[in-house]
């Protein structure tokens, strides 16, 4: 074979598996073939999908940045995305859940109960989401007040917040639903509903921030309205494909039916998994109240905008790590161990060179990435030393995501959960408390305490990880 058609041959081949990952083929057998492939046809969907749901708070930032009384508008938007942190984690528990359920089902080759345990999830979710909606919408301005922002700035900013929690049902069918998709193989799915989410976002941003024609200009509101509409059009085409699509899964309005055996199956492993998270979120609420008790409205809005940023870019890499997720979930329920390992660290590896990248890119161009999203000199300064810090801790972070996910996929939801208790509440938490206040170093005590923290938990990932408790969960 000639050296050119070596090169055709893999040209041929990587465009065909590229394919595949964008079009979604659930025709390939994730318990059996090869590894590498496998995670590749996981992965870029799920870095894809990522990458979408990174860009709302971008795209929000973007604008809101721009306005005028900018350093109110993105405290607001920080501040209430740290709060939004708490329905991310129980979308984020109950979706593990699903990917965990699904994924087995699937790899016992029982698509019929995998649908079901999905539907199972959904009713749970939207039973818990009524009463935190509500919750948010009579207390928005306290809630920011409580976070550290100024009563000027609540009072600039409370109805964005009112509208972002309130539509936070959204937010939970999005990730819900696109965990079980990932849970049986078709990531391309919840790629697509994310694209689909942020373009309509957007296109609806600019329109309804600073009006067009006859839309009037609604400001800050106006950001609220674009992401939560966006959100919602990304959810009814998830329910189209529930329903309609070709995929493995064939849902029926019978499998809406309560199932309180499933349900309670469901919450078992989903409880430690929204608590794994809440305590994470919870520690990230507690580190931006505290750089904005010790660093104003202006040191607030730098470690949001630079939270924001660094967010675009571990986002896509959990996206690659949630491929071992539905490869350890579906080769456990296929009884392959030693595959479910060698899945592990092929995405660990995968991890580790996409976050070295981004360590490099963020070191080296930080203050030029920063100074696109605002043009206040004294948030830049804030948030190109915040971001700068954060990201020498990229590598840890990378390796850390896959082990938390591959304990979440085999349904081993306590270890990661005591990992975090530890991690976040009783180290990085007082570590940052110490650095900010004892000794006086405000913000930048807090952003130093983050990435240490975080090298502190993936070492004890790595720890648990070879004790192999996960491998020995029946869900």
């Amino acid at each position: 074979m000639t050296e050119t058609s070596i090169k055709k041959s893999l040209f041929s081949k990587i465009f065909t598996t590229l394919k595949q990952a964008l079009n979604g083929d659930e025709s390939f057998d994730y318990t059996s073939g090869s590894i590498k492939k496998a995670v590749i046809l996981l992965a870029i969907p799920m870095v894809l999908e990522m990458m979408m749901e990174s860009v709302f708070a971008l795209v929000d930032l973007y604008f809101v940045g721009h306005l005028e009384h900018s350093s109110f508008a993105i405290q607001t938007v920080g501040l209430t995305e740290s709060v939004l942190t708490v329905i991310y984690s129980l979308a984020i528990g109950m979706s593990m859940a699903a990917t965990a359920v699904v994924a087995r089902r699937i790899g016992e080759k029982d698509p019929v109960a995998a649908a079901k345990a999905g539907m199972q999830a959904i009713i749970i979710a939207v039973a818990v989401n009524a009463f935190m909606s509500i919750f948010g919408i009579i207390y928005a301005k306290d809630i920011l007040i409580l976070m550290g922002s100024s009563l000027e700035s609540a009072e600039h900013g409370y109805r964005f917040t009112q509208i972002m929690i309130g539509s936070s049902l959204c937010i939970m069918l999005l990730s819900l639903i696109n965990g079980i998709f990932r849970g049986a193989g078709n990531a391309a799915i919840a790629m697509k509903s994310l694209w689909i989410a942020n373009i309509c976002n957007i296109i609806l941003c600019p329109i309804l921030i600073n009006g067009f024609g006859p839309v009037p200009a609604f400001g800050l509101i106006g950001a609220a309205l674009a992401t939560t509409i966006g959100r919602s059009i990304g959810v009814l085409y998830q329910v189209y494909h529930l329903f309609f699509g070709n995929g493995i899964l064939k849902i029926k309005i019978s499998y809406f039916a309560p199932d309180f055996p499933q349900i309670k199956a469901l919450i078992k492993i989903a409880a430690p998994g929204i608590l794994q998270f809440v305590i994470a979120s919870c520690s990230w609420i507690f580190l931006a109240q505290l750089v904005a008790t010790t660093g104003g409205d202006h040191g607030s809005a730098g470690y949001q905008t630079a939270l924001r940023i660094m967010m675009f870019f571990i986002l896509p890499a959990w996206g690659l790590s949630n491929a071992a997720a539905t490869l350890v979930g579906q080769n456990l329920g296929a009884k392959q161990i030693e595959r479910a390992e060698k899945s592990v660290y092929t995405t660990a590896r995968y991890n580790v060179i996409f976050m070295a990248s981004i360590m490099i890119i963020t070191l080296v161009f930080g203050q030029y990435i920063i100074s696109f999203f605002t043009n206040d000199e004294q948030v830049k300064a804030v948030a190109i030393e915040a971001l700068q810090i954060m990201s020498v801790g990229f590598i840890f972070y990378g390796i850390g995501m896959v082990l938390i996910n591959t304990f979440n996929g085999a349904g081993d939801t306590w270890t990661p959960t005591g990992i975090n208790f530890f991690g976040f509440w009783l180290f990085q938490i007082p570590l940052a408390y110490v650095l900010a206040k004892h000794f006086n170093m405000g913000p930048t005590g807090v952003f130093i305490a983050i990435p240490v923290a975080e090298t502190a938990i993936t070492l004890a990932g790595i720890f648990f990880y070879k004790r192999g408790k996960w491998k020995r969960v029946q869900v």
